[in-house]
């Protein structure tokens, strides 16, 4: 699955640069280059992505049916 975030990037006074992501609360990056931070911030999204996921699907008994769906 496929998702498109926003990338808020800007300089940073230390020097580099410092990157955020609005829908994704939490979500930060830091790199010596815009293309740094934007890797930065793009694992940083996926762990907390990924977490939530994890929270959600904890508790459901054995039976439980785990799939993916799509949602346009």
């Amino acid at each position: 699955m496929k998702s498109e975030f926003t990338a808020v990037i800007e300089p940073a006074e230390e020097g580099g640069y410092w990157a955020m992501c609005p829908e994704v609360p939490g979500a930060n990056g830091q790199g010596e280059t815009v293309e740094e931070a934007k890797e930065s911030l793009k694992g940083a999204v996926e762990l907390i992505l990924e977490d939530r996921r994890e929270d959600m699907l904890r508790g459901l008994s054995d039976d439980a049916i785990r799939d993916t769906i799509l949602v346009a």
